[in-house]
């Protein structure tokens, strides 16, 4: 994590812009999907191995997969609520951030595990009970669709995200099984189950690809998706007064929230007191960054501050 360290004094700033922390409420949409999604999987598995459908049976994989997602993305955001600590002075907003990357690293597992039994069953094809898989299938379009419609209001936040999008990529899968159900009901074509297998293992790897690469990106204190540190920086260079700015760290505190350090070289006499506030106010306002501190040095204090050269942390 940034941090200062240096053998001489310094102007400090630092501020909060007043911002809302999202998710604002989505504890009775994560009850609900949870419950909804529980009955959903045991329906799929009980009708996917008495009509022997892989394709029912991949999707209740998947939906298995998304309630362990809900139940972690719900605990990220309850455990987000709470106060910053001594020990933990951030809070528990990086738990959001882990809940996410796990969430899309399980997906991904079970693609993988999807797809090897799909291509099995290309080798060894089996009679499927296409009614059953029908009437089941088209119960997880309505309530994986509910669920999703519950999660659409947070984009803003990646936790939340990456439930909505899985969500809707299960109402999808849901209607791929449909589809690969009436298609052997009228053509006795059992190759399509597998097929329709792989469909749904494509479909989950590309929506969960995205959620993932950025998940790990927050873990690693990469800058968030959607702010260009050039355009911080430069705007940062052009307050009045300032002539260098170093030692410049944009991360992510959670899915929702976004942390800046940086240090700004002014020239003599020091700038106003509504200078830093100013700064702060706008870098939330223009980057959606809510978290700031800003150093103030002098060029003199700026030459022997050690965390100047580019390749230092």
């Amino acid at each position: 994590m940034p941090h200062d360290h240096h053998d001489h004094p310094h102007d400090h700033g630092h501020g909060h812009a007043h911002h809302d922390h999202a998710p604002k409420d989505f504890g009775t949409a994560f009850a609900i999907g949870t419950v909804l999604n529980v009955g959903l999987v045991l329906a799929q598995l009980v009708v996917g191995l008495s009509a022997h459908s892989m394709a029912l049976l991949a999707d209740a994989v998947h939906n298995l997969g998304d309630v362990l997602g809900l139940v972690l993305a719900w605990a990220a955001v309850v455990l987000g609520r709470r106060a910053p600590s001594a020990r933990r002075t951030y809070g528990w907003g990086r738990g959001s951030i882990m809940a996410a990357l796990f969430n899309a690293g399980v997906l991904l597992i079970g693609v993988g595990a999807i797809a090897v039994e799909a291509i099995r069953r290309f080798a060894e094809p089996a009679p499927i009970e296409t009614g059953p898989v029908i009437w089941v299938a088209l119960a997880g379009i309505v309530l994986n669709g509910l669920t999703a419609w519950m999660f659409a209001r947070g984009h803003d936040d990646l936790n939340i995200r990456a439930t909505f999008l899985h969500m809707a990529s299960d109402a999808a899968v849901s209607l791929g099984v449909v589809l690969a159900a009436l298609g052997i009901a009228a053509t006795g074509w059992l190759w399509l189950d597998p097929l329709a297998s792989l469909a749904i293992a494509a479909a989950i790897a590309v929506s969960t690809w995205g959620v993932l690469r950025q998940a790990a990106n927050l873990a690693m204190d990469g800058v968030p998706s959607g702010i260009a540190t050039p355009e911080v920086e430069a705007y940062l260079r052009a307050l009045p007064g300032v002539q260098e700015v170093h030692d410049l760290h944009i991360w992510g505190l959670s899915t929702t929230e976004t942390a800046l350090t940086a240090h700004l070289v002014h020239a003599d006499p020091p700038p106003g007191e509504d200078f830093v506030a100013g700064a702060v106010h706008d870098l939330h306002r223009k980057f959606r960054i809510g978290h700031a501190t800003l150093q103030l040095e002098t060029p003199r204090l700026a030459a022997a501050c050690r965390l100047r050269p580019a390749d230092v942390v």
